[in-house]
């Protein structure tokens, strides 16, 4: 088998893709390989104003939504734009990396509220009309997670923005197996994927605010195993576009440690495949969201 790129995704005409954080790094790159295959792209985006700039110089069938995952009740007005849609693919895309501690609008630590609650309810509140399936993003961050059921939101605990971090990329993992489960359950011919970029440079690493922006920077410019945002975007369109891709795999590089390379299926930690945790989890954000997730 070949390195897959984007010469080998289908013809994507007809069919609609919603990408969160579309507007810069891994979401613009898959947004935009989308679009030159033909698919309408909603890029989903908290800053609609940068969003509409780079859209500008993109070629094909496009437009902007508003979408900010850290806010539920943008998520809500989101979907309720979307109502009457059909969609062929949600990609979770959007995310932050080991910010200082912060709060969302409804009072959750800000990466748990971004990276997990926000596209749990946005993929429970759209999946009734998604029709190929679902995308969402982890990291190789994952295996350094430690979800803490109890404490999500840190609370109680220590916050260290890293740990946070790979909690809640942990945690999207195991919504993207746990989904599948259930679609599975269900009898669904939706499907629910995983992917991670492996190391891209993006401006995801420039905002912890310490001297580690300092360091990535240095890093993601002159790294051997930095890669740019356009291969690790290759991963996320492999999940995405593949047609007889099985339901709940997950999709990194196929280089040295998952870093970089072409897209392959790739394998998780334990952690991420624990069905008890799973259950625990999904009955957490249903809770947290304000609204049952039945599929």
């Amino acid at each position: 088998m070949g390195k897959w790129t984007t010469d080998d995704i289908p013809d994507q005409h007809g069919r609609v893709a919603i990408v969160t954080g579309a507007n810069s790094g891994i979401g613009l790159e898959t947004a935009t390989a989308l679009c030159a295959k033909g698919a309408h792209v909603v890029f989903a985006c908290r800053n609609v104003g940068k969003a509409d700039t780079v859209r500008r110089g993109i070629p094909g069938s496009h437009e902007t939504r508003r979408l900010d995952l850290a806010d539920l009740d943008s998520v809500r007005a989101f979907a309720d734009g979307v109502s009457d849609w059909r969609i062929d693919v949600l990609i979770n895309n959007a995310g932050i990396m080991a910010v200082p501690k912060r709060a969302s609008a409804q009072g959750h630590e800000s990466q748990f509220a971004t990276n997990v609650l926000g596209p749990f309810l946005l993929t429970n509140l759209l999946l009734p009309r998604i029709t190929d399936r679902v995308v969402t993003l982890s990291s190789l961050m994952h295996r350094a997670g430690r979800i803490s059921l109890d404490d999500p939101d840190f609370e109680r605990r220590r916050y260290l923005p890293w740990l946070a971090y790979s909690q809640s990329k942990l945690a999207d993992l195991v919504f993207a197996y746990e989904l599948q489960r259930r679609l599975t359950s269900a009898h669904s011919r939706v499907r629910s994927m995983a992917a991670h970029p492996g190391y891209a440079a993006t401006n995801l690493q420039g905002h912890t605010e310490t001297f580690q922006d300092a360091v990535m920077t240095f890093a993601n410019r002159f790294s051997v195993l930095a890669q740019p945002a356009a291969m690790g975007a290759l991963p996320v369109l492999y999940a995405a576009t593949v047609p007889d891709l099985a339901g709940g795999t997950y999709v990194g590089p196929s280089g040295w440690g998952e870093t970089r390379g072409h897209p392959r299926p790739v394998g998780s930690n334990a952690a991420s495949h624990d069905a008890e945790l799973a259950r625990g989890l999904w009955e957490l954000c249903e809770q947290l969201t304000g609204r049952p997730f039945t599929v």
